[in-house]
């Protein structure tokens, strides 16, 4: 026997049709799998919190009092000043590599994809060595003509310091990222929209500023704020060339009073607040680009909202000749 579901829109107006609105129930659809993964979550959670409350060996009292410590809270600047040099940096000469790929010549184009192609398959903690370890590959730098005589010379090993390294490895490799984001946003637009502008008379730059860029901004928005949380945490590994960070600065402390776990959690704390502080802040970015497409919603979510309201319908009365 065929089973049909029926939307409510549809059992409204059969309801209506028929007289028969008060026998008419909307049920929604069981789902036992929820409620044993709610239950187990939840014992999950329980545990978790029973760990965290009554093992000593977390030592909350030396974490409340390293916790706003001065060193700390001096490493804990560091990170969060590197993160926005590194990002800002990148950012912009992403753009700039998108520019290249999407606009430019053969030349500038296969340039963009052979840095894009480098960086990306480079480990970032490679690339920050790398940068760092620069002086035993160039012990100087120099400018002039090629083949020819040099105009000025620079000694690599104090023009490119720790700190320096940490700021030229970062910035490449979210340009890198930052190129693919932008570049991936721009192309997700309707080329036809252009066309179209173009036919009304528009100028080039009007199209991209009032056609292209808010359509794309909000593909570009979510990958950006992720990659400017993943910089947050990549910043740590600039701990191992010795860049006083958040995570170096507590390293230093454990390394005299051995207090390590307590130290580690201080540190995982801090990183926690900032990354929720700027995932608010790409959740508002996200709604203020987002606010002509609010109330829109995909056709796939209509459906499934439809589907997961089952009609049940009262059962037909037997015919006369059916009956006991």
């Amino acid at each position: 026997m065929a089973t049909t579901i029926l939307s409510p829109a549809r059992v409204a107006v059969d309801a209506r049709a028929d007289g028969s609105a008060g026998d008419v129930r909307l049920v929604s659809r069981r789902r036992p799998g929820r409620w044993v993964a709610a239950a187990v979550v939840a014992v999950l959670g329980a545990m978790l919190l029973n760990t965290l409350l009554t093992n000593d060996r977390f030592e909350w009292p030396t974490v409340a009092h390293y916790f706003t410590q001065e060193s700390v809270l001096k490493g804990l600047w560091l990170t969060i000043w590197l993160t926005a040099v590194t990002f800002a940096a990148g950012f912009v000469l992403g753009i700039g590599l998108a520019a290249m790929r999407l606009w430019g010549g053969p030349l500038l184009q296969a340039v963009s994809f052979g840095f894009v192609w480098i960086v990306r398959s480079v480990p970032p903690l490679v690339l920050l060595l790398f940068w760092f370890q620069l002086a035993s590959l160039y012990p100087q730098l120099s400018l002039g003509i090629p083949f020819g005589p040099a105009f000025v010379t620079f000694d690599t090993t104090h023009l490119i310091g720790a700190l320096v390294a940490a700021i030229i490895a970062l910035t490449i490799d979210v340009a890198a990222f930052a190129a693919e984001i932008v570049r991936g946003g721009l192309v997700s637009v309707d080329p036809g929209q252009s066309e179209a502008a173009r036919s009304l008379g528009l100028s080039p730059r009007r199209i991209f500023r009032r056609i292209v860029l808010p359509q794309a901004m909000p593909a570009i928005i979510p990958a950006s704020g992720n990659l400017l949380i993943g910089l947050l945490k990549s910043t740590s590994l600039v701990s191992v060339i010795a860049v006083t960070d958040l995570l170096y600065s507590v390293q230093l402390v454990y390394n005299q009073n051995f207090k390590v776990m307590p130290l580690l959690l201080v540190a995982t704390i801090w990183y926690v607040v900032i990354t929720s502080v700027l995932a608010v802040g790409q959740y508002f970015v996200e709604c203020r680009f987002n606010r002509g497409r609010r109330d829109a919603r995909p056709f796939r979510e209509v459906l499934a909202d439809a589907a997961r309201l089952r009609p049940r319908l009262p059962r037909p009365a037997a015919p006369a000749g059916e009956r006991g």
